[in-house]
């Protein structure tokens, strides 16, 4: 079905947009049609990606005509729970390619992160639907560059900006309470529709049932040899972020049913005894595959993620035990809170979380990955290698979105894997 009109609409740059497609489609094929013994049940997924820009994009679009509320968020901080009771729609926007870079170097400097970048280029070149659909965009203080990179792009389009406090003591409690109170104030007045406690109770537990077969996911990779591939698995996470959740959260737990048989049968995607990776460090926006796929087609499997496109996403529920819409406004604040971004000083919880993921899934290595000018895991790798170092070797990567390095990083990456041997 074509999306051609629809795309036009939306004002995106049509010649733009149709090379994006062209070369996301060639990359997909290299990455993951190419594996084997995929799980049968990944075919929905494969025709998500498939349409990536049409059929859900049509859905969002239909959703506006209805008058419910589209929002676009670039962090795991904003609480979507809030967003989903206004009966609105909450939409992960964040880019992991090289596009539109030298149209935002001349809004952003040229030595910044490339996640930053890319949410601009995107924007520049005109090629995403998803900013472009959404009624506004939701941003949120957890670094420098993003803090202030919103304040630009808040010409480009209109951007909400939540406070995310940097230590967790009471007191940064209180700051985050109120602001996830001031968040659901600004949700509240831009759909016209005041939350009830049924609303919310019932957007937490549909979050919450998402999370939930996430992590159903996560704890079948604990055998060996594991049911399903990382780069799978990631593509699986990347894709929460857009798709429907309660499509989305059905099709994950068939996934799973079907994991379970290979699990009983003892069947994997690659044969017992592969190095049992895990990866640790910056988020992985679609299609930022270049260092699952090095370390994959290297010969070892990736067990688990401690990203925020991973573990640090779902690892906490919220609790739907209050009567009040205050109440669990407070619950949906205190799980926030309890995210091991490492924005936070200290981060006693990632590094522990860390270790315990490297004991759950008999993991072998950890390849710590950072994004080049994101100071806070750049600088916080210290801490965590030093957390794990002593159970398993580590390996350090710091890179971007170019293709460039793909040879050096498969060279060091197949020599960290021959330690494992």
């Amino acid at each position: 079905m074509g999306y051609e009109s629809l795309w036009q609409k939306l004002g995106l740059d049509l010649e733009a947009h149709e090379g994006l497609l062209n070369g996301l489609g060639k990359v997909y094929e290299q990455v993951f049609l190419a594996q084997k013994n995929r799980p049968q049940a990944m075919e929905y997924f494969d025709q998500v990606v498939g349409s990536i820009h049409g059929a859900r994009v049509e859905e969002l679009f239909k959703a506006k005509e209805e008058s419910r509320l589209v929002v676009g968020t670039f962090c795991v901080f904003v609480p979507e729970e809030i967003v989903w009771a206004v009966n609105g729609i909450c939409v992960g926007l964040c880019a992991g390619a090289e596009v539109g870079f030298e149209q935002a170097e001349e809004l952003l400097p040229r030595n910044l992160c490339a996640l930053i970048k890319a949410f601009f280029g995107f924007k520049l070149a005109r090629v995403c639907p998803y900013v472009e659909i959404c009624d506004f965009l939701v941003g949120e203080t957890t670094c420098d560059g993003k803090k202030k990179a919103y304040e630009i792009f808040n010409s480009l389009k209109k951007t909400y900006v939540m406070h995310v406090p940097q230590k967790k003591d009471e007191e940064s409690l209180k700051l985050w309470l109120n602001e996830v109170r001031r968040f659901k104030e600004e949700i509240e007045r831009a759909s016209g529709r005041e939350i009830s406690v049924a609303e919310l109770k019932e957007a937490i537990e549909l979050i919450n049932r998402r999370r939930e077969a996430l992590n159903r996911l996560n704890e079948l990779r604990r055998a060996d040899p594991p049911p399903i591939s990382g780069l799978d698995t990631l593509l699986i996470n990347q894709i929460a972020f857009y798709d429907d959740p309660v499509r989305f959260t059905t099709k994950v737990n068939e996934l799973c049913s079907e994991l379970e048989e290979r699990v009983k049968k003892g069947q994997g995607v690659c044969p017992k005894g592969t190095p049992r990776i895990i990866v640790s460090g910056c988020p992985m926006a679609i299609p930022n595959w270049k260092i699952p796929y090095i370390i994959e087609s290297a010969g070892a499997v990736i067990v688990g993620e401690e990203s925020c496109v991973g573990r640090r996403n779902t690892r906490n529920l919220v609790e739907v035990s209050s009567s009040t819409v205050d109440g669990l406004v407070e619950n949906i604040a205190n799980r926030y809170m309890g995210i091991d971004c490492a924005i936070f000083t200290p981060n006693v919880e990632r590094a522990e979380n860390l270790k315990e993921m490297v004991s759950e899934l008999s993991a072998q290595g950890v390849v710590h990955y950072s994004l080049k000018f994101c100071d806070p895991y750049t600088i916080e790798v210290h801490h965590m290698d030093n957390a794990v170092s002593s159970l398993v070797p580590t390996l350090r990567i710091e890179t971007d979105y170019s293709q460039e390095d793909m040879e050096q990083l498969r060279t060091r990456i197949e020599a960290f894997l021959e330690l494992l041997k």
